[in-house]
């Protein structure tokens, strides 16, 4: 059998594995459907951006200052005369970016130091974990205020401080299933045979650690999102005019709450959406991924393990 062919095949797994975790979660896990919908649109909304807002985010329209939802403006207008519609939809191409560029660099910093780690073991593991101890005593928005205060505010900045105070405490994640791995047969083989510790977490490490890899990701793409938003609500995330949501709930928000109740409900609607259907795809991506709850016995109920307890039973 050649390379081309091995390839081929694995790509083939590959494809008949992602389709079946596609089947199985419209099956069993609805509310997760649910969810990859809601993150559906939202990332087609943040794209699509400048094409489905009606105006521009700092487009500000004579003589509509504080305008109620009408036909003209789904939404209403702000305090400035800006349309709340456009501003939202464009506070979605905000918040993807963030989420997801801090959830990568976080998801690489986690993966890259709880393997090491687990990989590793003995004195360096013990110090490197007490380490980690050290950071997680720390509240986490306090520490991110601190190291914005240091760093002022912007987009990069956001992701980067996001993605490696994150990053950093979701290594024990990987470094426990890292840990799980080293006990198999095939692990003390492959040290056995005089494998290099690139080539043995290359491949043996990473492709079996994709489940909590894609996990981490997942959920933690809606902790980014919250916490740029609540950054740019106390001031150290975004500046206006840039549309966060958060800094729409903030600012102008606050002040005109009772006037105009509009210019908080919209926004905050909109972030308890997408971070709903965020953490409802990943606790079904949790479900579906982790080899602990194959089978369907996760929070939905156990319809994989009864049907074959069923059939067994018909057997008998």
């Amino acid at each position: 059998m050649t390379g081309e062919t091995l390839a081929a095949g694995r790509r083939t797994r590959r494809r008949t594995q992602f389709v079946d975790v596609l089947v199985r979660m419209f099956k069993e896990k609805p509310l997760g459907t649910i969810g990859g919908v809601l993150v559906l649109v939202f990332l087609l909304t943040g794209i699509l951006a400048d094409v489905l807002a009606p105006y521009g985010y700092n487009e500000i329209l004579p003589g509509k200052f504080l305008k109620p939802p009408s036909a003209e403006h789904v939404l209403g207008t702000d305090n400035v005369g800006r349309d709340l519609l456009s501003r939202i939809i464009y506070g979605a191409r905000i918040s993807m970016i963030v989420g997801l560029a801090a959830a990568s660099i976080s998801t690489v910093i986690s993966t890259l130091l709880g393997a090491f780690s687990g990989y590793i073991g003995g004195v360096f593991d013990m110090l490197f974990q007490r380490f980690i101890d050290a950071f997680m005593c720390f509240p986490g928005l306090i520490l991110l205020i601190s190291v914005m205060s240091m760093l002022g505010s912007g987009m990069w900045q956001v992701i980067i401080v996001l993605g490696v105070i994150y990053g950093i405490g979701g290594s024990r994640i990987i470094r426990g299933a890292v840990i799980g791995i080293k006990e198999n047969v095939y692990f003390e083989a492959a040290r056995a045979t005089g494998c290099s510790t690139w080539k043995i977490f290359v491949q043996h490490i990473l492709p079996n650690v994709t489940a909590p890899i894609i996990i981490l990701f997942t959920t933690g793409v809606g902790g980014m999102v919250l916490a740029e938003a609540a950054l740019s609500f106390l001031g150290y995330g975004l500046r206006p005019p840039v549309p966060s949501w958060g800094g729409m709930l903030s600012s102008s928000g606050r002040y005109y709450m009772l006037l105009a109740p509009w210019m908080v409900v919209w926004p905050g609607l909109a972030l308890t959406v997408v971070i709903y259907g965020i953490n409802m795809l990943g606790d079904a991506l949790r479900d579906l991924l982790d080899p602990r709850m194959r089978g369907g016995v996760g929070r939905y109920g156990g319809s994989r393990v009864k049907k074959a307890r069923a059939k067994v039973a018909a057997q008998q």
